[in-house]
């Protein structure tokens, strides 16, 4: 039986300095795209990924164009290989990299697409504050329900990230996040901690993001996919590039459904997945939504060597 490969492209927080490195001294194609990143964007992008420092790294306005180059370039090594997918998504940010795996864009535009969102979204957090947390040990609804208790006509509260079963990320304003937390460990959560986030993201508060990126994405054309696409706020497949380009605009201030899409993944019949770009957090999510779907890291030479030997 020949492999149904799924792409899965890690959002915010993969990111670590040095990353892309081992890509771009294998390989050419991969050293291309590092280069035009750095030529598009005017700025070393390529020595921030593989030198840091961390805290310029991880500025949203950096991470996001960061990560996008790091996915596409660990695409192409595949392509070289001759793997391509049946089935790309990516988490939040990386929804990006899966549109460039799908052809839906291509690397130029995707680059600019999410050096747009990273720098809108890094203002809208500036401009309105708000936080994040994650809960773990509590079902959706039961969060939902204590996001509501925590909210009140100023103050919001709400799910961003439907992470893996038992982990959620709440978002929204300071004190009601504060609010939900307490309220989460009053019902049972096993944790309730506040991450280290500049804004409330896949909130209300960054619609000024969602604007900018209205705007953004108006003066750009789609391509249909060429593969099944399942995106973060439908987490059912879609081939429409008018409703994709709709569905970004949405997972601005949207929840991430994560367990549904990981689960409409698994029911498209794939047989393998591969988390590609940086880091292994995917790889531990999709484990716990459909354990009985393979995930391999592919986000170095090495990485893509071992998971090609499985296949």
């Amino acid at each position: 039986m020949s492999q149904k490969i799924a792409f899965l492209f890690p959002g915010q927080g993969s990111q670590f300095t040095g990353m892309g490195k081992a890509l771009y001294d294998a390989n050419e194609k991969a050293r291309a795209l590092f280069e035009e990143a750095d030529a598009i964007l005017g700025r070393y992008l390529s020595k921030m990924c593989f030198e840091g420092p961390e805290d310029v790294l991880k500025d949203t306005a950096n991470t996001q164009p960061a990560l996008f180059t790091c996915s596409a370039a660990a695409v192409e090594v595949l392509r070289e290989r001759g793997i391509e997918p049946a089935c790309s998504a990516g988490h939040s940010l990386g929804e990006y990299s899966a549109l460039y795996a799908a052809g839906v864009v291509d690397f130029a535009t995707g680059l600019k697409l999410v050096a747009t969102r990273g720098a809108a979204m890094a203002e809208a957090a500036h401009n309105t504050p708000g936080a994040m947390a994650a809960v773990m040990g509590l079902d959706i609804e039961k969060l939902d329900a204590i996001c509501i208790q925590a909210s009140d006509n100023v103050c919001k509260a709400g799910v961003a990230n439907d992470n893996s079963p038992g982990q959620i990320v709440i978002s929204g304003h300071a004190a009601a996040i504060e609010k939900a937390c307490e309220l989460a460990k009053a019902a049972g959560a096993k944790r309730a901690m506040l991450l280290p986030v500049s804004g409330g993201f896949h909130s209300p508060l960054v619609f000024s993001a969602r604007e900018i990126m209205e705007k953004e994405l108006a003066s750009v054309t789609l391509n249909a996919p060429q593969c099944a696409f399942v995106p973060n706020f439908t987490a059912k497949p879609e081939a429409d590039p008018a409703k994709i380009q709709e569905y970004l605009l949405e997972q601005i201030t949207g929840r991430v459904r994560w367990v549904e899409s990981v689960q409409a993944i698994a029911a498209l019949g794939m047989t393998v997945a591969l988390e590609v770009g940086p880091g292994k957090v995917l790889a531990g999510l999709v484990k716990r939504i459909a354990p009985a779907l393979p995930i391999h890291a592919a986000g170095t030479p090495e990485e893509i060597e071992a998971a090609l030997a499985t296949l």
